[in-house]
């Protein structure tokens, strides 16, 4: 017995696409800015240093003085040198009455007379230590500064966006289809 056989074939169907990418451009400018920066302001006071300086002690020291000075000092040196003076031949006039109680009074005189007290050994310093003072008042600087603060203007510019979309279109490169076929 024969028995007929059913025999199917099939062919798919093969689509085809064509593509066109999708393009898309972005640019962002650089933003606009100005800045401009103003110097500080700055003000500045000065005081002067002052030096003082007296010498007038060191002056008298080496013997430099005014005239007033001048005069005033040796009429008290010479007022007291005649005295002194006045004295020790007060002191010799007496010695020379006694005679006779010292025989030898004119040669104690003449001794006293002729051998003055020895001159002072020694380093003198001219002028004396200290004798020159200064006062100082020092210099002030006053020093004020203001800040400016700096201007900026920024302008931030939009980002340039260009944009083209993909596009697909499909087309059919082989249809489908069904053979069946009965053998037998």
């Amino acid at each position: 017995m024969n028995i007929p056989h059913i025999q199917i074939r099939t062919t798919d169907a093969q689509l085809g696409l064509n593509i066109a990418d999708a393009k898309q451009v972005i640019r962002q400018p650089r933003a606009t800015q100005h800045i401009e920066q103003p110097a500080a302001i700055l003000e500045m006071h000065t005081t002067r240093g002052i030096m003082r300086i007296d010498s007038t002690q060191a002056r008298r020291d080496v013997g430099l003085i005014s005239p007033a000075e001048f005069t005033s000092k040796y009429a008290s040196e010479a007022r007291q040198k005649a005295m002194q003076g006045i004295a020790r031949r007060a002191s010799e006039g007496r010695q020379m009455m006694e005679i006779s109680k010292d025989p030898n009074a004119i040669a104690t005189i003449a001794k006293q007379n002729t051998f003055p007290t020895p001159a002072k050994l020694g380093i003198d310093f001219i002028p004396s230590v200290g004798s020159v003072k200064l006062d100082y008042t020092p210099a002030k600087l006053d020093i004020n500064a203001q800040e400016q603060k700096a201007k900026i203007s920024a302008q931030v510019n939009k980002p340039v966006h260009e944009y083209t979309p993909g596009k697909v279109s499909g087309y059919m490169i082989q249809h489908a289809s069904i053979d069946i076929d009965v053998i037998g």
